[in-house]
């Protein structure tokens, strides 16, 4: 009756779509210049931070600081990784073959560790270097930890994929019963 899941070509693709929306987002983390912190007179992307100085905006690179170069390295590694990741995994549904989904498994827990230790750096690190009142978080870091968190469901889905090849592949099951 409820009859979804894996089995049926459409829903079969779910998994790469899931990695291309992780792939979409942390481009427009990575890419966003309207800042990941914002207040009242500053705001500040992955790459600069400027200051409102009476109606016009200084900014200056964050690049200056080892900081900021390590949580865009992170942040461009993890995404490296992930489009390998995509590319895998439309080749292991094209192809039948899931003998690969472990490794995607395997590459998508470097990738969240990456952009995990990436997103925090950021954080702590900007909140150290520029307190001056309140700031906020806004949406272009948002859809970097939505990458991360779309990147772990994923890896509970490849690594439990392995062990059910047979609901995924067009052989029929052979049951073997026997009678006391």
């Amino acid at each position: 009756m409820f009859a979804c899941g894996l089995k049926y070509p459409r829903c079969r693709w779910i998994l790469p779509l899931l990695l291309l929306f992780a792939i979409i987002f942390d481009i427009i983390a990575i890419a966003a210049t309207s800042g990941w912190v914002e207040s009242a007179a500053h705001y500040s992307s992955m790459w600069e931070h400027c200051r409102d100085m009476g109606g016009e905006y200084e900014c200056k690179t964050l690049m200056e600081y080892g900081w900021a170069q390590a949580t865009a390295a992170l942040m461009i590694i993890g995404l490296i990784v992930l489009i390998v990741c995509f590319l895998l995994s439309i080749f292991t549904f094209c192809y039948g073959n899931y003998s690969c989904s472990q490794l995607i498994g395997f590459l998508l827990v470097v990738v969240v560790i990456l952009q995990f230790i990436g997103l925090i750096v950021y954080a702590v690190s900007f909140k150290q270097l520029i307190y001056e009142g309140r700031y906020d978080f806004t949406w272009a870091y948002g859809f970097g930890w939505g990458a991360t968190i779309l990147a772990i469901g994923c890896i509970f889905l490849y690594c439990c994929l392995p062990r059910y090849e047979d609901y995924l592949s067009d052989k029929k099951t052979k049951y073997f019963y026997t009678s006391w």
